[in-house]
């Protein structure tokens, strides 16, 4: 089953969102976030099940499309759902399972559902792990359009190095009509206090660190085998999904067929 076939087929992210779907059990409210990792997965939800027994909040657009596509009921964050599970992509991921995220621009709504879960897992390849955030993408900060250029100024004191996010001629704009401001991450900078003073910057919106969040990181391989980090662990050495582990991926690897449950 195809859903959306906007993006390349790749043996890692397969393997990857495989594992994830073993995280996912029936009666459960899930929060799913945006980009090509969640959207395999959403592409294995719907191919596991005819009729999907969970209900998903979604963090973007794009992802509710396919969501609908593969027969999920979408939910929303009213107040009263409560999330069982997130599972979100990264753009880089370290060994202290910190995260680099809003390559997609989903950023400010991916934090919201991800802080309404009791859990968050992170599925991704494994080239998307990095000694350091920064190291290949820019940090995005979200920002309001109202005098955007006078936010930047005030940012330049923490991240001197920025460019508004251009789509085209136009400026991108987020799901809830934002500019984003793509700031280079200084080498050796201290990431938890960035967090912090960046969101007291006036005029930003949310910013794409996401810190002390994850509990777990599914990091698949081209060769269909998935590396687990695991939040806590001593020196966050990874482990590979075996037989046991909630996340075994290696009973489906890449090119296996799940079959369809009703």
């Amino acid at each position: 089953m195809t859903i959306s076939g906007a993006y390349e087929f790749s043996p890692a992210r397969t393997s990857a969102a495989t594992a994830a779907l073993e995280l996912i059990e029936p009666g459960m409210t899930v929060g799913l976030g945006s980009g090509r990792a969640v959207w395999t997965l959403v592409e294995a939800i719907g191919g596991r099940w005819v009729k999907p027994p969970i209900k998903a909040v979604v963090a973007s657009h794009a992802t509710h499309a396919l969501a609908q596509l593969a027969r999920i009921e979408i939910g929303q964050l009213d107040g009263q759902t409560s999330l069982d599970l997130a599972i979100d992509g990264a753009d880089e991921i370290d060994s202290e399972l910190r995260l680099l995220k809003g390559g997609g621009g989903a950023l400010l709504r991916e934090k919201i559902v991800i802080s309404a879960a009791r859990r968050f897992v992170v599925v991704a390849e494994i080239d998307k792990r990095v000694e350091r955030l920064g190291t290949r993408f820019t940090l995005p900060v979200e920002v309001v359009r109202f005098g955007w250029q006078d936010t930047q100024r005030r940012l330049a004191e923490l991240l001197p190095d920025s460019t508004r996010r251009m789509e085209g001629d136009d400026a991108y704009l987020t799901d809830e009509s934002h500019f984003i401001l793509d700031c280079a991450l200084p080498e050796g900078a201290d990431l938890e206090a960035i967090a912090d003073e960046v969101k007291q910057v006036p005029g930003v919106v949310e910013h794409g660190l996401f810190i002390g969040m994850a509990e777990q990181a599914l990091l698949g391989r081209p060769d269909g085998e998935v590396e687990v980090l695991t939040a806590g662990s001593p020196q966050q050495q990874p482990a590979r999904a075996g037989a046991g582990h909630p996340a075994d991926a290696r009973a489906a690897g890449p090119g296996a067929q799940t079959p369809r449950q009703p």
